[in-house]
């Protein structure tokens, strides 16, 4: 596996997507606006910010990168319902794409990756030319996506300080080093008039995530639900697991790897679940990888 070229990549497009829903997603864009178009979406509670340098460099190899805040999420808008449900990323992702005026590669992370499995098996016609599918499947850990909510709600209060907030990010991912420069978390905390840093999430989709409002059968429906739509799956699909996720485990990805013969499947040493920011490089040797063999950067490839 070849790995890619140093990044060329123009600094980041700042980009607007204006939804009829009056949704206004933000995004930044990395490459060629004519190349073939590579949509990244965040897993929850993160931001488009979440996969460090991997859309600058597919921006670098020719590709055209969009790296895209979900609702409630980042700079773009909280839905003033606190609608927090697929469907609405799914609708979101649906006007994104429109606006985007070619079919793209989706790269989805965890709730980012559900959006876009479900975006491709709901319509009526094939809406991506490709799928990448970040430490998510149709079953996962309960254990592991509960561990995701309760660090949510305990941080939903705030930090006194950046300290603070780097402390409770080395607690959930003690298997990361904590860094010494802080001025990254800039990008996913925001500072708010009563002098605390929060994350940049509306701590309305808490109340639509609780797990305490499913019951097992809801559960199980949701987990086959998406078992149907991963098994109509038809353009190419890579599937890649953090080896250290408890999210989802190696069965349930063979299990996913039944349902869709086809995909290929990267199983990455020393990553959790947030694959792209445990082990950034190889996670992005490993998409560039697929998306160039699969598919060409240029205009043509579009058609």
């Amino acid at each position: 596996m070849a790995a890619p070229s140093p990044s060329s990549a123009s600094p980041a497009a700042p980009l607007r997507f204006e939804l009829p829903s009056g949704i206004t997603i933000a995004a930044d864009a990395f490459g060629n606006p004519d190349a073939q178009p590579v949509i990244f979406l965040h897993g929850g509670g993160q931001t488009r910010h979440a996969w460090g340098s991997t859309a600058e460099e597919l921006g670098a190899l020719g590709f055209y990168a969009i790296s895209m805040d979900h609702r409630g999420h980042g700079d773009s808008s909280w839905d003033p319902n606190g609608n927090y449900s697929i469907d609405a990323f799914v609708s979101d992702l649906l006007g994104v794409i429109e606006e985007v005026g070619a079919p793209p590669v989706l790269v989805g992370a965890s709730i980012g990756g559900i959006t876009a499995l479900m975006a491709e098996t709901q319509s009526d016609r094939s809406i991506a030319k490709g799928l990448v599918l970040v430490d998510v499947t149709p079953r996962m850990e309960k254990r592991g996506v509960l561990r995701i909510f309760d660090f949510m709600k305990g941080s939903s209060d705030g930090f006194e300080s950046l300290e603070a907030a780097a402390d409770a990010v080395a607690s959930y991912l003690p298997h990361r080093q904590r860094p010494k420069d802080l001025s990254g978390l800039n990008k996913n905390l925001r500072l708010s008039e009563d002098g605390r840093y929060r994350w940049h999430w509306d701590p309305k989709m808490l109340k639509a995530w609780d797990p305490d409002g499913y019951t097992e059968e809801d559960g199980e429906r949701v987990m086959k639900e998406r078992s149907k739509a991963s098994q109509r799956l038809t353009i190419p699909t890579l599937l890649v697991r953090g080896r250290m996720s408890d999210v989802v485990t190696e069965a349930q990805a063979r299990q996913f790897l039944d349902l869709v013969p086809h995909a290929e499947y990267v199983d990455l040493e020393g990553a959790s679940h947030m694959v792209a920011g445990d082990k950034n490089d190889v996670f992005t040797e490993s998409v560039s990888h697929f998306i160039r063999k699969h598919f060409k950067a240029s205009l043509a490839s579009r058609k």
